[in-house]
């Protein structure tokens, strides 16, 4: 039996309401299709009124709602319901003031480590962490109301698309430590001020770290001195990590080996090696920051680097999966989660490193909110699919006529402008020996061609 979260009493005294029916719950949810039996549903207002769902929230195990109407079940009644799942998970990161917390940002990668570094955590002791991207204005105040209260330590993704969107989420989780992976052309088309908007907007991070705290900062990328002067500013110890000069932790090799890769490292002055289960070569920067992160909140270098040895790619995000076809297999890289300029570089680079027995092959679809610089954006990819000697490109979407119509006819495999309409010509190309990586927006359905690649496996047929 799951330990109690909350009782309605502690909920009412949190968010100011009234207790209407005793329960006690184990989780939090605001979605029935996720209830668990001992959850409080808390049913949000948007383009459907989610009190209409509590009878089903009820029948899927809630043993109470959180709710601002008359409801057919035990209840915390509040005006707004918003406003009270705000209120609770204040709540809950005030009754734990034990628990060192930890929240990452970044133009790409921060689900990758907020997961890597989430693993850590559980290795330290007892620990809670942001689930899928639960990252925005509901899912951080939603992740801090399931916290336990005996939490040690704790990580949490923060997410924007626009300017004053992390300044709250920051003040809401009140980090010890924060991190931005990097900063990179995503989300342009909200920001009047290009790439630098998008920098001020990733720095509002540092608006809820707590006194004194650590701010984990890429010395590679070009906004670092800006980030810097602002972490500084709102009284942060500085520590970074990349290739140049000067980094806490400076990556002096990275050579992939068989199922992973050895990442070398001189962090303040010490040489150190350790192995990751990563491939992409950006897990070399992303290692370090982790391993910063993870020291910053406490946890013994041996436990990080031992969570990191044991990480293993998540699906979407670089995954690979062995695929039987006549004739032998080919291998996919599942990148299909997201993309943009930075991200979609970095795994052709990877791409360009791997030692292939076939063709390299690059599935890509459409980068999504890159603004009135779409098109160049989408050509400009041409250049690093070069350098990465990628043998034949499959393309999709609108955005992507700007690159299929950059590429030699001699690495053009197919270009169709709906995702769904590629399928039947990529999945008739693949050979035996390949290695396909499918990377692209989650928006513009790089997913269906990285499902569709993996059905051909004949180890799963009928």
């Amino acid at each position: 039996m799951p330990e109690a979260l909350w009782t309605a009493d502690e909920i009412a005294k949190a968010v100011g309401g009234e207790v209407a029916g005793d329960f006690t719950v184990t989780g939090v949810s605001i979605d029935t299709r996720s209830v668990e039996p001992g959850d409080l549903f808390v049913p949000l207002v948007g383009a459907r009124d989610g009190h209409e769902f509590v009878p089903q929230a009820v029948a899927s195990g809630a043993t109470g709602v959180l709710a601002a109407k008359a409801v057919d079940a035990p209840a915390v009644m509040v005006a707004d319901t918003f406003k009270a799942l705000e209120a609770l998970g204040v709540a809950a990161r005030e009754r734990a003031p034990q628990c060192k917390r930890g929240a990452v940002t970044g133009s790409v990668g921060k689900t990758s480590v907020t997961r890597a570094v989430e693993a850590g955590l559980r290795l330290a002791g007892k620990a809670h962490a942001s689930v899928k991207s639960y990252n925005n204005h509901i899912g951080v105040p939603l992740t801090l109301a399931r916290m336990p209260r005996d939490t040690q330590r704790a990580v949490f993704e923060v997410g924007m698309n626009h300017a004053d969107e992390i300044t709250p989420l920051s003040q809401f989780v009140r980090p010890h430590a924060v991190v931005i992976t990097t900063v990179g052309p995503v989300h342009l088309e909200n920001f009047a001020d290009g790439e630098e908007g998008v920098a001020r907007a990733k720095a509002e991070i540092f608006a809820g770290l707590e006194p004194g705290g650590v701010a984990v900062l890429n010395a590679d990328n070009r906004w670092f001195d800006l980030l810097k002067a602002g972490a500084e500013k709102a009284g942060a110890l500085v520590w970074s990590f990349g290739e140049a000069e000067g980094a806490t932790a400076r990556l002096t090799g990275f050579a992939v080996d068989g199922e992973g890769a050895t990442v070398s490292v001189d962090l303040r002055g010490e040489a150190l090696s350790f192995p990751i289960r990563q491939t992409g070569v950006h897990w070399g920067p992303n290692s370090l920051c982790v391993l910063l992160m993870l020291e910053a909140l406490d946890v013994p270098r041996e436990t990080a680097l031992a969570a990191l040895a044991a990480f293993a790619p998540i699906e979407g995000r670089g995954a690979e999966k062995t695929v039987r076809i006549d004739g032998g297999a080919f291998t996919l890289v599942d990148e299909s989660y997201n993309a943009n300029p930075v991200s979609m570089q970095a795994a052709l680079k990877t791409l360009g490193a791997r030692k292939v027995a076939g063709r390299r092959v690059a599935v890509l679809t459409d980068m999504l909110e890159l603004g009135e610089g779409s098109s160049r954006f989408h050509a400009e990819l041409a250049e690093p699919i070069a350098r990465a000697n990628v043998d034949v490109v499959f393309l999709a979407g609108v955005h992507m006529k700007s690159l299929w119509e950059a590429l030699p006819p001699t690495r053009r495999g197919g270009y169709a402008e709906v995702t769904e309409k590629l399928t039947t010509a990529l999945a008739g190309a693949i050979k035996p020996g390949d290695v396909v990586m499918v990377k692209g927006s989650n928006g513009s359905r790089a997913g269906v061609l990285a499902g569709a690649l993996a059905a051909l496996d004949l180890g799963e047929q009928g």
